[in-house]
C-alpha cells in the first residue's frame, strides 16, 4: 500500500503538529470499504482535490488528497465534525 502514497515530510511534521495525525495513519483511510471520496470543489484551481472520510481505529478521518504521477499525494488529515455526518449518510 505505501508505494502508492507520497507526502511532503515537513507538511507531515506540520499536520501532526496541528492534527495529531501523521500521514502514513491518513493513508489507511483508503482501506475503508465504507469511505466516501469527495471532489474539493473550493481548493481545485490548479488541480483536482478530494476529501477521502474515512473511519481509521475508532475514529473518523478526513484526507486532503490529489491524484500526481499515479499516485495519491496526502495534502493533509484531520479530525473534521461533518466528516462524520458525510460518513454516516447513505449518498452523499
Amino acid at each position: 500500500m505505501e508505494n502508492k502514497f507520497v507526502w511532503d515530510l515537513a507538511k507531515e511534521a506540520l499536520n501532526v503538529q496541528k492534527h495529531g495525525i501523521d500521514f502514513r495513519t491518513a493513508a489507511q483511510a483508503f482501506l475503508d470499504p465504507q469511505r466516501k471520496i469527495l471532489w474539493d470543489r473550493k481548493h481545485s484551481q490548479f488541480e483536482t482535490r478530494y476529501y477521502c472520510i474515512a473511519k481509521v481505529g475508532e475514529r473518523i478521518i478526513n484526507v486532503r488528497f490529489v491524484h500526481r504521477d499515479g499516485k495519491i499525494r496526502i495534502l493533509g488529515a484531520g479530525f473534521w465534525r461533518k466528516g462524520v455526518k458525510y460518513y454516516e449518510e447513505k449518498k452523499i
